[in-house]
């Protein structure tokens, strides 16, 4: 269903009239095109505090040109050589005189560090930095975002930049997203820039229609063989996805207890990216809410994820250097009334992630990661009543619903081949909702 608010907005009544009344005025997204792949503006690069990352500055000078207008398309701050409270004023000085040139649909990415637990006050400056980066994400508007990563050398946070710093992290502002120490490609090859999935295998659960068909395109586009998994009543949707994208349809019910099995006797030569998108609502209040409803929604959004991943991992189809994530939610990290159990397996999927990912990348050379959308636009959140939908779009920095092509393209990140220094890392795709942190 179409946004008239916004379209209105983009209007010059719209404009003259939402600003008179105080109403959100919300800016059309720039997303990524194959016309117009970078952002608008050059990239301007900035730092705070006595040091920097190595190799920071020619990394930069290869994702975008340098600014040299005065109207940056992205800002990259790097402050992770903040250490106390008096060098917090080099990042007020830094953003200060810029913020206001950035262009429309622009991007701010503060690189801070891990608080260091033996010394409390670089802990406390480097904390500092969530609080500014929220913050501003909330008062930025014109439809640019800001986000802060805290990173633990240049080759390991180089994905998370690229990926920032680009239109294809439109709807994804405020996240605090940690990136490793960069280690060797288990595959040990090169990548095309354009089709970096390229010779990988990647099964995309739910795969059919909304979001999960929008992450499969996304996968193809990128070079990925897709299979699309949905259920044996959506084979026929499935078979048309997959066609459609020079892949394979998987009908099969992911809930069924030899799921895992059935995934690795259809994949003999293996798996590279899996993506549990598969998921289902049976919205009732708790006192209202019989076990069914409450199994139901627990065994497909959860426990099936954690059975098929169990059985993937341990007997090899998942291939080293491979990639899980999983389908979260805002739900499950802030809560919504009607939706416990719901929000209970989603907040499970986030466990999940936390707990494995060590594990997972030591013991078999897989990260794990997880998406949580917020307010995307799809038939589901179009049945939504019209105040509640409303509020919903609304309810974030951006002012608007993302669309199913944020969280793919998010996924698609996360699914990089060099993206192996991300891991653990439960990333909201919400806008930067106002619900929850």
């Amino acid at each position: 269903m179409a946004d008239r608010y916004l379209s209105f907005t983009a209007t010059a009544p719209g404009r003259f009239v939402t600003r008179r009344l105080g109403l959100p005025q919300p800016a059309g997204l720039r997303r990524w095109s194959a016309e117009r792949p970078a952002l608008d503006g050059g990239l301007l690069h900035l730092t705070a505090g006595k040091s920097g990352l190595d190799g920071l500055g020619a990394l930069l000078a290869g994702l975008a040109p340098a600014d040299e207008d005065g109207r940056p398309g992205a800002v990259v701050l790097d402050a992770t050589g903040v250490r106390d409270v008096a060098a917090l004023a080099e990042v007020h000085a830094a953003l200060h005189p810029v913020v206001r040139s950035v262009t429309a649909s622009g991007r701010i990415v503060v690189l801070g560090s891990l608080p260091d637990p033996d010394d409390h006050h670089q802990a406390a400056a480097q904390q500092a930095l969530e609080g500014f980066t929220r913050s501003l994400g909330k008062e930025i508007g014109r439809g640019r975002t800001v986000n802060l990563v805290r990173a633990a050398d240049t080759a390991g946070a180089a994905s998370t930049l690229r990926f920032l710093v680009s239109p294809k992290s439109a709807y994804v502002s405020g996240q605090v997203i940690t990136t490793g120490a960069a280690g060797p490609d288990p595959a040990g090859e090169e990548h095309d820039p354009a089709r970096p999935l390229a010779g990988r295998t990647a099964l995309v659960t739910g795969g059919a229609r909304g979001i999960g068909e929008a992450v499969a395109e996304v996968l193809a586009r990128d070079g990925a063989h897709v299979v699309v998994l949905d259920v044996p009543s959506a084979e026929a949707d499935a078979r048309r996805v997959a066609e459609r994208l020079g892949g394979t349809a998987l009908p099969l019910d992911i809930t069924s207890a030899d799921a895992g099995a059935a995934i690795a006797g259809a994949l003999p030569g293996g798996l590279d990216v899996l993506i549990h998108n598969a998921g289902v609502t049976r919205d009732r209040r708790l006192v209202n809410m019989p076990a069914e409803r409450w199994s139901s929604v627990l065994d497909v959004n959860l426990a099936s994820v954690l059975r098929t991943t169990d059985a993937l991992l341990a007997d090899g189809t998942l291939r080293p250097g491979g990639r899980i994530v999983a389908t979260a939610s805002i739900a499950g990290l802030a809560g919504n009334a009607g939706q416990t159990n719901y929000g209970a397996s989603k907040a499970g999927i986030a466990g999940l992630v936390r707990s494995l990912a060590p594990r997972a990348l030591a013991g078999h050379g897989v990260t794990v990661n997880a998406v949580a959308p917020g307010f995307i636009e799809t038939r589901m959140t179009a049945a939504v009543p019209l105040f509640i939908r409303e509020a919903g779009r609304r309810m974030n920095s951006l002012a608007q619903g993302g669309l199913p092509v944020d969280v793919a393209e998010t996924t698609a990140w996360l699914a990089h081949p060099g993206s192996g220094a991300v891991n653990g890392q439960v990333v909201r795709v919400c806008g930067q909702s106002l619900l929850g942190a």
